[in-house]
């Protein structure tokens, strides 16, 4: 199976106007956004046009040197509605900012989504704006991406995933290592193919989606403190069109990241090197009979010593004379029991 998130971090492609990056307390996703740009901006490979709306991060956090010579920045962090002293306009600020952008490919990123929605004032107002503009990129001549992202819980999220604001979608949801470990390692369920899929997700899934166990498994007493900018698990659902029949499909997938590589497999991730349960490695499972104050082991004469003793049991190591049928129960009588043909209540007066 090739990898999706190589795909996501591209430039766009037509057929995929939207990608939703899902950030938690415990994992932020900015770094996955900040390659997005510095990637359509990289002058050796297709190029694209960044629009940039700030309304969470400064700037100076997402960009780097490279994404700066080909991007629009709004920097609209001191525009809180309530304190700012020119009347605002989100809406049509945005949509417009979007019809003057160059013909090219362009990449829409909103960094919080769930900032815009504060601002907005209704999740009504501020979905019809996300639709308007998603509508917008569509219709472009150049394949163009809406990039959005937010952090759970959100109210937006829910609703930009489903498949009446967009059939096509790629949702990225980052997850600290400290979760896919304790998953292995608590669970005895590593991802696949060390495991069966639908084992993995059904564990998964619940543990992932209560954020409040997330939090805990790494701001807890044995927990990393905070979720790692260097390494992270990313979780990818992919919903679109199957290319040959043209049928809508939904795939997820479960992906690595890490700062020096990249895209990667799960087991180039450091930390997660090691967090292989027992079960899935027996050479490393723990000795019962080291730590004894008595020898509870066998030599080789005393294995076979004791496999060539011969078991109790009624008729073992001898055929018998006429085979029984499959199933038939052998009796020895014992001492005590009262075998006849007579009848046993002969002697009742009835």
């Amino acid at each position: 199976m090739s990898a999706f998130l190589p795909t996501v971090i591209t430039t766009p492609r037509r057929g995929n106007p939207l990608v939703v990056l899902q950030s938690s307390a415990a994992q932020s996703s900015l770094p996955i956004l900040r390659q997005i740009l510095a990637r359509s901006s990289d002058k050796s490979k297709a190029r694209c046009y960044n629009i940039l709306f700030s309304f969470l991060y400064l700037p100076s956090s997402i960009l780097d040197d490279s994404s700066s010579q080909n991007i629009e920045v709004h920097d609209w962090l001191g525009r809180i509605p309530g304190y700012h002293e020119s009347t605002l306009d989100t809406r049509n600020e945005i949509l417009s900012a979007v019809k003057q952008a160059p013909v090219e490919s362009i990449n829409v990123v909103i960094d919080s989504v769930d900032t815009l929605l504060s601002n907005v004032g209704t999740t009504k107002e501020t979905y019809r704006l996300l639709y308007d503009l998603l509508s917008i990129i569509k219709s472009r001549p150049n394949p163009s991406r809406l990039i959005l992202h937010g952090t759970q819980p959100s109210k937006l999220i829910p609703l930009l995933t489903q498949t009446a604001f967009s059939p096509s979608i790629a949702h990225v949801i980052v997850h600290p290592t400290s979760l896919l470990a304790y998953v292995a390692t608590e669970y005895l369920t590593p991802p696949p193919p060390a495991s069966p899929a639908a084992k993995f997700w059904s564990v998964f899934l619940p543990i992932s989606e209560r954020g409040y166990d997330t939090e805990q498994v790494t701001f807890g007493a044995r927990g990393e403190g905070s979720g790692d900018a260097s390494e992270m698990v990313v979780e990818i659902i992919l919903r679109g069109n199957d290319g040959s029949s043209k049928k809508r499909t939904v795939e997820r997938v479960l992906e690595g990241w890490s700062s020096t590589e990249g895209p990667c497999p799960l087991t180039k991730l450091a930390r997660l090197k090691g967090s292989r349960p027992s079960a899935m490695s027996p050479e490393a499972a723990p000795d019962p009979t080291k730590n004894v104050s008595f020898n509870l082991s066998l030599t080789s004469s005393q294995q076979e010593s004791r496999a060539n003793v011969p078991l109790p049991y009624a008729h073992e190591g001898r055929a018998l004379e006429n085979q029984p049928t499959p199933g038939a129960i052998f009796y020895d009588p014992d001492s005590a029991d009262d075998i006849d043909d007579d009848d046993p209540d002969e002697d009742l007066d009835i």
